[in-house]
């Protein structure tokens, strides 16, 4: 019986920006449980390649031809209807926070935003690439930073009671509506009335549903500094 390590991480690279690409190969090409399947320019040609090379997970620009707009974030939208396992590492060279929560609209699993600067960084990187192919998700600080000083300097965290910031922490640690109940034993329908309530304190209530968890721990975050 022959047994091995499992298949390395399979990674399509979108960035028209060739010292960036350049550099992105590297990071990858040294990682041994990574493999770069193929790189492209632009969102027809991305979208292309994700056909021909069947990525677990695909790295790509938010600004690339033929728009320079969001072609990333468009990206990462059609992924999730035609191929909902292929994870997505979006790279931004600012913080864009109308596009942060458009990339995480239609859920948080398999998808990141990372500032390109983060580039220097091996481990935030390979991080995120790991991340998403897990089916998890990764939000970068600076973006959480961004969201919440455009608000007023008071939280509307601030506003929750004790129990209902008990309730988003867990949220903020990904448990599902079962097992927040199960950790503080709280029943399903006590648990949906606080997470409801702590949307409506948070201004979300308005929001489409899958934007109320993430943008939930975004401020979460931001208000306890990550505790």
């Amino acid at each position: 019986m022959t047994t091995g390590r499992a298949a390395p991480i399979r990674v399509l690279l979108a960035e028209d920006n060739f010292v960036v690409r350049e550099g992105v190969r590297a990071i990858v090409e040294t990682q041994d449980d990574l493999e770069l399947v193929g790189t492209c320019g632009d969102l027809p040609e991305l979208l292309a390649a994700v056909g021909d090379t069947v990525p677990d997970v695909v790295l790509t620009d938010i600004r690339m031809p033929p728009t320079q707009t969001d072609e990333g974030v468009r990206a990462a939208q059609q992924l999730r209807r035609e191929h909902p396992g292929i994870g997505v590492v979006v790279l931004s060279q600012y913080v864009e926070e109308g596009y942060a929560v458009r990339l995480f609209s239609d859920g948080s699993a398999r998808r990141a935003y990372l500032l390109k600067e983060r580039i220097g960084d091996v481990d935030d990187l390979v991080h995120a690439i790991r991340e998403v192919h897990g089916g998890g998700s990764v939000v970068d600080r600076a973006v959480v930073d961004a969201l919440i000083s455009a608000r007023t300097r008071r939280s509307p965290v601030d506003d929750l009671t004790a129990r209902e910031r008990e309730v988003l922490a867990q949220i903020a640690r990904g448990a599902n509506n079962r097992a927040l109940g199960e950790r503080l034993s709280l029943s399903s329908r006590a648990v949906e009335k606080h997470i409801n309530s702590i949307f409506a304190k948070l201004g979300l209530a308005e929001e489409p549903d899958s934007h109320h968890r993430v943008r939930a721990v975004l401020l979460y975050l931001a208000a306890t500094d990550g505790a």
